[in-house]
């Protein structure tokens, strides 16, 4: 009997020990944003430190809400509203123009303590669809709304209406007109996306994107597909992709990624990596990465391309923005 209650006592202590361990690692609130992944060895030094310094702009805007005990759902959308407003980026302002010569926008969010979500795809005068997505998921029966319904939605919620050409920069517009003259090929990569873990637990996932250059028009990507470009739930993990939309629809990125995690007990590196270079980076033209972060504030920014924008910080004093590898 003392033999017995000796190993109890030696269990108990045991996983005492764990759990203080568990806590240690555990972050009370974590983000990562993403401006897109691609080719680009050969960026000027000067264009290099821009983007480093939007990125810390953008994730300053997600650190200050956190800090004040926001909702991940509030910080992630907000912080995708400034990258869409920012016009550096294939987001709202700035976004690539398609065949036709006009702005199609895609955007989803994804609550992960209840699994809800909202997304908008198509939409040529929303100012900011991540906004119409939010608006999607919590005011309406839906998950996805397109083209002028999403934009007739958003009007009738109070959303800001523009004309196409709003979105339109000088820098797109040499973009298409090297496209169609054959100098350039479409580009399908490039988006935005941010992913919490706040101060209560929860997850989300936000992104948005003006899809692929030189796009067939009414073409619709991976982002506003839950499960393919951007999923979040508490269980597991956040995440927002970027990549070759059609590709990524078909391997379920996202999902695939919380499922290794949630079925086979993968870390959220372990389950980035596997998607990523193991199974996307076997599918032609499938370039691309995942901003991820799991449960316990755990990061992954996993990515097959030269380049990924991406930013970063967590609750215990992580923090960076970074381009290359």
């Amino acid at each position: 009997m003392k033999k017995i209650i000796s190993l109890l006592f030696l269990l108990v202590i045991a996983l005492f020990f764990v759990q203080c361990k568990n806590k240690e690692n555990q972050e009370t609130w974590a983000i990562v944003l993403h401006g897109g992944a691609g080719a680009g060895k050969n960026m000027r030094p000067e264009v290099r430190e821009k983007y480093l310094d939007l990125l810390d702009q953008a994730l300053q805007t997600g650190i200050q809400m956190l800090e004040e005990g926001a909702s991940a759902i509030d910080v992630a959308t907000r912080v995708v509203v400034w990258l869409e407003d920012c016009p550096d980026f294939n987001a709202g302002k700035g976004a690539v123009i398609n065949a036709e010569g006009i702005h199609e926008l895609d955007a989803a969010v994804m609550d992960g303590k209840d699994l809800k979500a909202g997304a908008v795809a198509g939409v040529r005068d929303i100012k900011n669809p991540i906004l119409a997505a939010r608006h999607v998921m919590e005011d309406t029966p839906h998950v996805l709304l397109i083209g002028e319904g999403a934009s007739a939605f958003a009007a009738s919620v109070g959303l800001t209406i523009v004309p196409n050409s709003y979105f339109s920069t000088p820098e797109r517009l040499e973009q298409i007109r090297r496209i169609r003259e054959k100098k350039e090929n479409p580009d399908p990569k490039g988006t935005v996306g941010c992913v919490v873990l706040d101060n209560n637990g929860n997850l989300a996932a936000a992104t948005s994107t003006g899809g692929m250059s030189g796009k067939r028009w009414g073409r619709v990507g991976d982002v506003p597909v839950i499960g393919a470009g951007t999923y979040a739930n508490n269980n597991t993990v956040a995440v927002s992709g970027t990549g070759h939309g059609e590709l990524w629809i078909r391997r379920c990125v996202a999902f695939d990624i919380s499922a290794l995690m949630d079925y086979k007990g993968y870390s959220v590196e372990e389950a980035a990596r596997e998607v990523i270079f193991n199974k996307i980076d076997k599918m032609e033209g499938s370039g691309g990465g995942v901003i991820c972060v799991d449960k316990n504030g755990r990061i992954a920014m996993e990515f097959n391309t030269d380049i990924m924008y991406r930013a970063w910080a967590t609750a215990s004093g992580q923090r960076g923005t970074a381009i290359e590898d």
